[in-house]
């Protein structure tokens, strides 16, 4: 089934879970698509079988909380995540046992980006303390640093050869993975006309463009070559300054995003028109929105986990 206009207006949700007391911080699918993971503010891990459509079962991280979490690479057993609590150590978590393989000691402040390499087991965290850390997973220590100058987001591109790094909501810098001690080797500013921090940035599948998300109500889209702007898209609630995520479809045709009443607007990334909004009925802000990889469904989530299916009789 092709991703159209079309579809994406026909999704509804199919299953709505409470399984949270508090907000969902993220949620991740695994590479395979078959299996999802989410954090939240109530020190939940909740695993969730994507082909039954059901929650698995539930982890807990009382003593360290859970805030970012990611499916490692080719994995559907362990992943890391970040926390909320006690220290920034990034954790490494096998999902069978329950028990911690590996703690990434480094970042000084709140880690506020988690992106893995698409092809090995490098994965790389940007943190309030300015830094950007490269990490293996196979080894405690840290394996590279860079000081963007800067509040950073990064994230990986599909190839996993270059990461790019959204430094103090103004900039963007590229960084070869190989030689990223050299600094960037290419640095684009894009600046929004209203006061915002950027809270998240992606690449397409396709590599060819970058996602940029704020709290401010705007995200963006830009060339990932050049760093021109190609789409600016508002028109959707964010009064309170919520870092509300925004994802691409697994095309790169369309992107989303979540609402402050709990709505997902989609833009197609061609003609930039709005081409759908679909009421989740979810309670409060959808802080959390991720397109799955392999299957026509995406999960939406504030302290609700939705899961969204498209509607063939409206096709």
């Amino acid at each position: 089934m092709k991703i159209t206009d079309s579809a994406l207006r026909s999704f509804r949700v199919a299953r709505t879970y409470r399984e949270n007391a508090q907000k969902i911080n993220c949620v991740d699918y695994s590479p395979n698509g078959e299996n999802a993971i989410s954090s939240s503010d109530d020190d939940c891990i909740v695993l969730y079988d994507i082909l039954e459509g059901k929650p698995e079962r539930t982890l807990f991280s009382k003593k360290y909380g859970v805030d970012l979490i990611r499916y490692t690479h080719g994995d559907t057993q362990t992943v890391v995540y970040s926390s909320n609590k006690l220290d920034d150590t990034i954790r490494y978590l096998s999902l069978t046992d329950n028990k911690y393989i590996r703690y990434f000691p480094g970042h000084t402040a709140r880690v506020i980006a988690l992106s893995m390499s698409p092809v090995d087991d490098t994965f790389i965290s940007g943190s309030l303390d300015k830094t950007i850390r490269i990490w293996d997973l196979r080894s405690p220590n840290c394996q590279g640093l860079t000081n963007p100058l800067g509040k950073p987001v990064c994230s990986f591109d599909p190839d996993g050869l270059i990461f790019a790094a959204g430094v103090e909501s103004q900039a963007i810098k590229l960084y070869d993975l190989r030689a990223f001690d050299k600094g960037p080797f290419a640095s684009f500013e894009t600046r929004f006309t209203r006061p915002c921090d950027w809270t998240g940035l992606k690449f397409s599948n396709d590599g060819k463009q970058i996602l940029v998300s704020t709290n401010g109500g705007i995200i963006r889209i830009l060339n990932a070559f050049n760093g021109s702007v190609l789409h600016t898209f508002s028109g959707y609630n964010n009064s309170r300054g919520i870092s509300l995520e925004a994802c691409f479809t697994p095309d790169s045709q369309f992107v989303m995003i979540g609402s402050e009443d709990g709505r997902v607007h989609v833009w197609s990334i061609e003609s930039g028109m709005k081409v759908a909004v679909l009421d989740g009925k979810h309670p409060g802000p959808i802080n959390t929105l991720q397109f799955n990889p392999r299957y026509m469904t995406f999960a939406s989530a504030c302290t609700n986990m939705a899961f969204w299916l498209p509607c063939l009789d409206d096709l």
